[in-house]
């Protein structure tokens, strides 16, 4: 076998490609980013121990959006941003983050990579204060270029892993934009369209019951959630969320698997939650996000 050959059966068998070059990548805030006042160090991925093979970017303090592009033929119009997890500390930039993005091209979709503000910064409320303000401007900067990216600002959803997911259903049913304008890109909707959540936590107040900050009304966008019944993150946390959305007849779906823990994103583990992105596919196919624009 020629060596070129080998090298790409390798990444076959590896289960991924390296990442394609993103179309474009943009700082969210023109300035620093809101209440950002001291130096954290520089950015980085965090050194791995023997056999751990998960990418970690630390020390987030400039928030982007990296544009990830389907080809020409497959292009829908829909874009998606990718919230990566890492419990708001560190992001799993690759396998919740980039590996996310090629699977969504290979669905038509314009992939928007988040890379928000961690770890959490000491004394704002809520917590995760900075994530939310990146995430709402990722959103409505998405939607002021969606000429400019061939993108229909009317199907723009969100996707997020772990606390990636925890920040989507902030964006999806927070009631108030958590920064003041910046410019004109704020007066587009900072609310996902849809919203995929992949093992979310901390949504549950101790007692269960979801989180009050978390608002659902009939308004708030359909959701699709997938969890495993042993992660130690609660699956109540995709449990709860979903029925309140039954309760205010907003459209959800609820994937849940018996095994797979926690954290699996897209590796291709053992377990039949490996399964999720062609459910996902199929929900979005159903719910006519994927539909080209004009047909």
């Amino acid at each position: 076998m020629r060596p070129l050959c080998a090298a790409v059966l390798g990444f076959l068998l590896a289960g991924s490609l390296p990442a394609a070059e993103p179309a474009a990548v943009v700082k969210l805030w023109p300035g620093k980013a809101p209440g950002e006042t001291k130096d954290i160090g520089p950015e980085g991925l965090q050194p791995n121990k023997a056999g751990d093979t998960i990418k970690r970017l630390e020390k987030v303090s400039e928030p982007t959006i990296s544009v990830y592009k389907p080809s020409a033929g497959k292009d829908t119009g829909c874009a998606v941003v990718v919230a990566p997890g890492g419990g708001y500390s560190i992001l799993a930039i690759e396998h919740e983050g980039t590996m996310v993005c090629d699977w969504l091209n290979d669905l038509g979709v314009t992939a928007v990579l988040l890379k928000y503000r961690v770890p959490q910064r000491d004394g704002q409320t809520p917590t995760n204060l900075a994530a939310i303000q990146d995430a709402q401007r990722a959103m409505s900067v998405v939607r002021s270029r969606a000429k400019e990216w061939g993108i229909d600002p009317k199907r723009v959803g969100m996707l997020g892993f772990s606390a990636g997911g925890n920040l989507t259903a902030w964006t999806c049913c927070h009631d108030k934009r958590e920064y003041e304008t910046v410019d004109a890109a704020d007066k587009e909707p900072y609310r996902p369209d849809f919203a995929v959540l992949v093992y979310p936590g901390g949504l549950l107040t101790k007692e269960g019951g979801r989180k009050p900050e978390l608002k659902v009304t009939k308004d708030t966008p359909p959701m699709c959630f997938v969890h495993s019944t042993d992660d130690p993150v609660p699956a109540e946390n995709s449990v709860e969320l979903y029925r309140s959305l039954l309760v205010m007849k907003v459209p959800a779906e609820l994937h849940l698997y018996a095994s797979g823990g926690h954290g699996f994103g897209m590796n291709k583990v053992p377990h039949p939650c490996a399964t999720w992105p062609t459910r996902v596919g199929e929900w979005m196919q159903a719910r006519g996000v994927l539909k080209p624009v004009g047909k």
